[in-house]
């Protein structure tokens, strides 16, 4: 919402970029902000008007994350609620963030965190502990990593471009971006700022906003060793928004293979639709678990939808919107999902599950159910993803915000045995 907003009132420059740091920021550091703000309010945050509270939130943010003077911060929401709501609610704010400026964002934790090690780390760096508990879980024997990972999480990324093979390389995309070329895949450039929807070779449909990981997923699919020759009928199960099925496509039209792509809500499919014209690419708007596609893919990509956990840092609010509840709901799914796309697949082809979320229920416990009840042979996935490391020990694959400057994918490569 907010870049149609900045858009509509026509804010850019350095404004633009102090309410996107202030939006994002917010919303990213919500549950600190909101026990600061209880604290000071002598009041839960429940109790507090929405609005009165988003303001409250801005101006904490700013006094605890940002450089702006704690004076600015509070003459500011002060005012804004004094426009809003009248003298009465202004002095509130006032009180609230008087309270708020004094103490530093370090002393606040100290005052008001668990004493939990991961509860701890989780509101130091404005996680909900359920989901610091998690990541802490997928880490394993490295849950020693779980600050450095929540830390990264808690930063913006960079942007992430795609060149789209056929059109442009990584190379060429860098010196006309002024870019970077990416460290694991090779189509990846990294960008440090500006709005990507502005460069020509995003205009023009040469590259688009990919994260590196979803470009890692993409091509593990198309390296992935069959049994038998690929007679290049490729499918990508859960297509929406569009960024893997074009990378696809694009790699499909090289060989003049032909890819399929499932998306059942129209405005989603449409989206997909632009991400891949001029390639060799099919949409049909109907559910991935009962497609009615003809079976015999050599390629099937399940891109399972998920809770996100992997991709907190691009969107910072989700962290508050999700809850455990989500994860039985999806997993269920992710199963369906899964099952369908082996129906689909022929003897000796290859299913790759993926997740933007290192969670172990939507990971590894998918893909071992799915490997007990059908006998499917477990590709090694380090051969897929040359040259990237820490990964995990195998035989799928882990990226890591904190290792790899990615999202936090999972992926697992499945082929479908060859009976006799």
């Amino acid at each position: 919402m907010l870049p149609a907003l900045l858009r509509e009132r026509r804010i850019d420059g350095r404004d633009a970029a102090l309410a996107t740091e202030l939006t994002y920021g917010a919303c990213r550091t919500q549950g600190l902000l909101d026990a600061v703000i209880a604290e000071c309010a002598g009041r839960p945050v429940a109790e507090i008007d929405g609005p009165l509270l988003d303001i409250l939130r801005l101006g904490v943010y700013q006094l605890l994350r940002t450089r702006i003077g704690a004076h600015a911060a509070v003459d500011t929401s002060v005012e804004l609620a004094r426009a809003e709501f009248g003298q009465g609610r202004s002095g509130f704010v006032n009180a609230v963030l008087r309270r708020a400026g004094e103490r530093t964002a370090e002393e606040w934790v100290e005052a008001l965190a668990p004493a939990d090690p991961v509860g701890r780390l989780a509101f130091e760096y404005a996680h909900p502990t359920w989901i610091a508990q998690a990541f802490a879980d997928a880490l394993g024997a490295h849950a020693g990593e779980l600050r450095d990972l929540l830390a990264a999480d808690d930063e913006r990324p960079i942007v992430h471009l795609v060149a789209r093979p056929g059109e442009i390389t990584a190379e060429e995309l860098a010196l006309v971006t002024g870019g970077e070329e990416g460290r694991w895949s090779p189509y990846a450039v990294y960008l440090e700022g500006g709005d990507p929807g502005k460069l020509e070779p995003v205009r023009e449909g040469m590259a688009a906003v990919q994260d590196e990981g979803s470009q890692l997923v993409a091509l593990s699919l198309s390296r992935a060793e069959l049994v038998g020759p690929d007679g290049g009928r490729w499918l990508d199960l859960c297509a929406g928004p569009g960024g893997k099925a074009a990378l696809l496509g694009a790699l499909a039209a090289i060989d003049r293979f032909h890819v399929d792509a499932v998306e059942p809500a129209e405005h989603r499919a449409e989206l997909v639709r632009k991400a891949t014209r001029d390639l060799p690419v099919e949409v049909h708007v109907v559910d991935g678990r009962t497609s009615g596609l003809t079976p015999g893919y050599d390629r099937v990509l399940v891109d399972a939808p998920c809770t996100g956990l992997g991709a907190l840092r691009r969107r910072p609010e989700s962290r508050w919107r999700r809850t455990p509840a989500d994860v039985r709901e999806l997993v269920a799914l992710q199963r369906e999902l899964l099952a369908a796309a082996w129906d689909l697949v022929r003897p000796g082809g290859v299913v790759v599950y993926s997740t933007c979320s290192p969670h172990l229920a939507e990971t590894v416990a998918v893909v071992a159910d799915h490997v007990r009840r059908t006998g499917a042979v477990e590709l090694d996935t380090h051969p897929l993803l040359p040259g990237v490391t820490d990964i995990g020990d195998g035989p799928g694959a882990q990226l890591w915000p904190h290792r790899h400057g990615t999202d936090a994918m999972f992926m697992a490569a499945l082929r479908k045995p060859v009976e006799g």
